[in-house]
């Protein structure tokens, strides 16, 4: 059963991420982009994301009801006052003031049976919560469906970019500079095209080739790994390496819905920064690779 109490003591408009004064237009956009953030579906490892995906649901709920609503602004006000005045209150008067409410509550308690007794904030947002969970929220269903479908098309869209891609298809050779009988193959071996290339992401099958040096075959996972590394990797700073695709390359993901290939400022700067990392780890190989190099040399001499 849900805790009314939680609820009383939460801000419910900072869950949602929406201004006191929000509008319930504004109320049902913070609520979508939240509940979709924390949906169970998108979060399979969260244990908790069932549990934020309800309490978000049962904030809407409370702050689309015009009645709830009101109710829960006036206890909300009511609290934001008494924590104005407790701030104003020195020790002694704090204890005479919890004297006097314990009384007020006892006297409520006594009269309860008999007599109309003026209800507290508190107790009117109860009623209200409690009026709510039997009654249950149409808005609050219809709005979880809508940002059910939202899911399932952006999961659905996802399959289909997934399942469009045909790895088999789209291999890349990867060619260096390495004389025939060369033993070291221009320094380049399976274990050093697995460090460059890795960080690209998930490799599906690497192979050198058996008769012809400074050759090698690779085959990625997803199509975004594949473009990332024939576009940018470089391999060795001594001996670079040079990727192209086997036959066409993919089609672009961004055109396959028919659409002009539009790039967001968020895409650009998520482009840049994984560009900087990928750089940044490169440069970290290539000087690992090479104090190793130098440290076998020297074992050698």
């Amino acid at each position: 059963m849900v805790d009314v109490k939680k609820f009383s003591d939460t801000d419910l408009y900072g869950m949602l991420g929406v201004e006191i004064g929000a509008s319930e237009q504004e109320i049902r956009k913070g609520y979508r982009k939240k509940a979709l953030q924390c949906h169970p579906d998108k979060n399979p490892d969260n244990p908790r994301a069932a549990e934020l995906f309800q309490e978000l649901s049962k904030a809407l709920e409370i702050l689309i009801d015009v009645s709830a609503r009101a109710a829960y602004d006036k206890l909300l006000n009511a609290k934001k006052a008494a924590q104005l005045r407790n701030q104003q209150l020195d020790s002694k008067r704090q204890k005479l003031k919890n004297d006097l409410e314990e009384r007020e509550r006892r006297a409520r308690e006594e009269l309860k049976h008999g007599y109309k007794v003026n209800k507290t904030p508190e107790e009117i947002f109860q009623e209200e919560f409690e009026r709510l969970r039997k009654e249950g929220s149409k808005l609050v269903a219809e709005e979880q469906e809508l940002m059910r479908q939202q899911l399932r098309q952006e999961l659905s869209q996802q399959q289909k970019q997934q399942s469009s891609y045909d790895p088999s298809k789209h291999r890349i050779k990867i060619k260096w500079k390495a004389e025939k009988c060369d033993p070291e193959n221009g320094g380049y071996s399976e274990t050093v095209l697995q460090k460059f290339l890795s960080k690209y992401g998930d490799i599906n099958v690497l192979v050198m080739s058996p008769k012809k040096t400074g050759s090698a075959l690779v085959e990625f996972k997803t199509q975004e790994a594949a473009e990332m590394a024939v576009s940018y990797e470089q391999g060795r700073l001594d001996n670079p390496c040079s990727l192209e695709w086997i036959g066409d390359a993919p089609k672009n993901k961004h055109s396959r819905t028919g659409g002009s290939a539009t790039i967001t400022e968020k895409d650009y700067e998520s482009l840049v920064l994984r560009q900087l990392r990928q750089a940044e780890e490169r440069k970290r190989l290539i000087e690992q690779m090479m104090r190793e190099d130098a440290e076998e040399e020297a074992g050698k001499s």
